[in-house]
């Protein structure tokens, strides 16, 4: 691979809707610059970016995938990202370190929900994009309202730079409305083409869609308003400098066309990578922070500079360890070198320096900034870490981490496996962020969250594939709480006498509700010595472990005030144990009587879905025991914030995508405990004490 600057770079992401064939396009991309010697095919499995098995297995990309390829002298790093909501967290982080996008709207379905998330990631790190419109070659293909739909869905200016040859079965090419020249392309996905004149029948069609494009592109630069409008040529250099622009501004957004799979179109949009989408350099300084001061840095972007990277993606293998991928942001890295990781204030050693083609990787003795690399075995590094310079440090921002929307039981089927899979599963986080592994105190139930059941799902198959641990997966117990209405003063008497010393302590407790989410408060309100000064910190003792195991149906007690204000004690009899059992004696009996409730936690969601689904959704949410929000509109969509009890959507993800065909994705965080409805409470109770008895 012969040198290059990094004027010459671009970090490119593909992204999309899921389905809408972003590493069909991103294999045409590496196949038609010779960058790999076949063009891989996602049905087939025989794709150099979804090369998991668990990709091959769902036909999806479930994690972003990394690639190059050289291009009319310059260096474009591919980023293959995931479109499905379980996975689109990578696609962000991703994101966050690309320079530029490819977004694909299909000419079938348009934008679809997915389409405006990541839409939403390129405002979010002001990335310039190009549109490729895809699949002209299939049945009902629509060039113009896949255009039309994009406008009005991201209230955006499209500068349409080429036409389709024909549609569905006849399309067979495209038109350059810059060059005004005419590629036909052979049948054979090859990506092989040779220059036609523009056919007749498109003529009148190719001139009028020219001068639209002219008259949107001549924006970007008042001067050539000026010339436009006197009636002069705008020349072809001219077209390109403003297209450039105008993109990187974000006053327009160029539209090329094509077929990745009949491999139609790509080597035109190669073309226009380097024109529309900006170097690192041209990108400009980096925002960073002082680690110590947390004041703000601006680093220049350079190979003079002193080295800063990102880590954006850990990869773990069974075999190598873990691989850290990084986006350098100045200075020069050389293998068997020395850096810094800010954020654990540690010292890292560099191996060798890695370049990453798909699944492989290919060895390299320098990066520069803008290169995307890879390092293995860092000792102290996760993702979101900066490397750099120990003697110029810098942190860069991370990215937070969304709440999960689902949650498992998992047990392995071995029993022996229990420390095996906690291990597996931690390297599993590490690879994914998004994956939270807790142990819940309550239930005792190890759990497992995620975005959606396909990426738990997925998980599990990595365990079994990687880590040779095959679990069980149950859905989570909800930690429902016990808490009460009333107020009660109670007597906890104990007394015992077998021979010897006997037992005894007395105890009267008043027992008082606080305001939800008040947690416990214990109050010594003794006086005259009726109970003993050492004897008050184990009555406090024996009501918080009655708390824990509860009272009505075995779930923690919450929410309230315990008072002691009276009791009594033996000069002999009495003991830190007698006084702990009196008082946990007295707190059982007092609860019962001091109107119990049973306590679920209430999760507060946000359901985004198009717009003819929404009343589909709202009759859903409410036949769920759901309290709707609000209603935020947005182009074809429609954001639904509701609050919702946890047993009700414990697996909405699934009814979700059957309700909506797959085109809704929501977000789901905990809120608050709130009472269960008395005849559902009371179900809840029996089946407490079915399985305390079979227990």
């Amino acid at each position: 691979m012969k040198a290059y600057k990094s004027e010459d770079i671009r970090n490119v992401a593909i992204i999309a809707h899921g389905g809408a064939g972003k590493t069909t396009l991103a294999e045409a991309m590496l196949f038609t610059a010779k960058a790999t010697d076949r063009l891989g095919n996602v049905d087939q499995g025989t794709s150099v970016l979804d090369y998991e098995p668990e990709e091959i297995k769902r036909n999806i990309t479930i994690s972003s995938s990394i690639h190059h390829l050289d291009w009319q002298g310059k260096h474009v790093n591919i980023i293959d990202t995931p479109g499905y909501a379980n996975f689109i967290m990578d696609t962000r982080s991703c994101m966050r370190i690309a320079g530029g996008a490819v977004l694909i709207v299909s000419a079938i379905s348009g934008v679809k929900v997915q389409t405006e998330a990541v839409w939403k990631f390129t405002e979010e790190f002001e990335l310039p994009k190009i549109a490729f419109i895809s699949k002209l070659d299939r049945e009902r293909a629509n060039f113009f309202r896949a255009i039309d739909e994009m406008e009005k869905t991201f209230k955006c200016n499209t500068a349409v730079l080429q036409l389709p040859i024909g549609l569905e079965d006849s399309f067979s090419g495209i038109v350059d409305l810059i060059k005004l020249k005419a590629y036909s392309y052979a049948d054979d996905q090859s990506g092989d083409f040779k220059v036609i004149d523009i056919p007749a029948d498109m003529q009148d069609e190719v001139m009028g869609e020219r001068e639209k494009m002219i008259e949107r592109v001549v924006e970007a630069d008042d001067e050539l308003i000026e010339k436009y409008l006197g009636g002069e040529e705008i020349t072809e250099q001219e077209i390109h400098d403003a297209l450039h622009e105008g993109t990187i501004t974000g006053k327009f957004i160029p539209v090329v066309c094509g077929s990745a799979l009949k491999n139609i179109g790509i080597a035109q949009l190669l073309d226009y990578l380097p024109i529309c989408i900006p170097s690192p350099v041209e990108r400009g300084e980096i925002y960073g922070f002082d680690p110590e001061t947390d004041e703000e840095i601006i680093r220049q972007v350079g190979a003079d500079q002193p080295f800063s990277g990102l880590v954006f993606k850990s990869i773990t293998d069974p075999f190598t360890g873990q691989l850290s991928l990084f986006r350098v942001y100045s200075g020069t890295l050389h293998s068997d070198s020395a850096c810094l990781n800010v954020n654990k204030d540690k010292k890292e050693r560099i191996g060798q320096l890695l370049r990453i083609e798909g699944s492989k990787q290919k060895p390299i003795e320098e990066c520069i900034p803008g290169d995307i690399v890879a390092v293995s075995k860092l000792k102290e590094t996760a993702t979101w870490d900066t490397l750099c310079d120990e003697k110029d440090p810098i942190r860069y921002a991370g990215l937070e981490i969304p709440e999960p929307v689902i949650s498992f039981s998992l047990k392995p089927k071995s029993k022996g496996d229990e420390e095996k899979l906690t291990a597996a599963l931690h390297k599993l986080q590490a690879e994914d962020p998004t994956i939270q592994i807790t142990r819940n105190p309550q239930t005792k139930e190890l759990v497992i969250s995620g975005m959606g059941q396909v990426h738990v799902e997925v998980t599990v198959d990595k365990l079994k594939r990687k880590y040779g641990v095959e679990v069980l997966m149950q859905e989570p117990k909800v930690p429902y709480k016990e808490t009460i209405r009333g107020t009660v003063k109670v007597q906890g008497k104990h007394k015992k006498q077998s021979g010897g010393h006997g037992q005894y302590a007395d105890t009267w407790l008043e027992i008082a509700p606080l305001p939800r989410g008040g947690g416990f408060e214990f109050v010594d309100n003794i006086v005259g010595g009726v109970v003993p000064r050492q004897y008050i910190p184990a009555v406090e003792k024996g009501v918080v472990e009655a708390m824990a195991g509860g009272v009505i149906a075995g779930y923690p007690v919450v929410d309230l005030k315990i008072t002691l204000y009276d009791g009594s004690y033996h000069s002999v009899d009495s003991s830190e144990m007698a006084f702990k059992i009196a008082a946990s004696m007295g707190f059982k009996k007092g609860v019962k009587d001091a109107k119990p409730v049973l306590l679920e936690p209430i999760m507060e969601m946000e359901v985004t879905v198009p717009n003819d689904y929404m009343g589909d959704i709202i009759g859903d949410l409410n036949s769920r025991r759901g309290k709707v929000n609000g209603v935020e509109p947005m182009a074809n969509s429609q954001i639904i914030k509701a609050s919702v009890p946890m047993a009700e959507v414990l697996k909405y993800a699934p009814n979700l995508r059957s309700l909506t065909g797959g085109r809704g994705m929501f977000t789901m965080k905990f809120s608050h405990y709130d009472e269960v409805p008395s005849h559902l409470a009371e179900k809840i109770i029996k089946e407490a004490e079915v399985e305390q008895e079979n227990t």
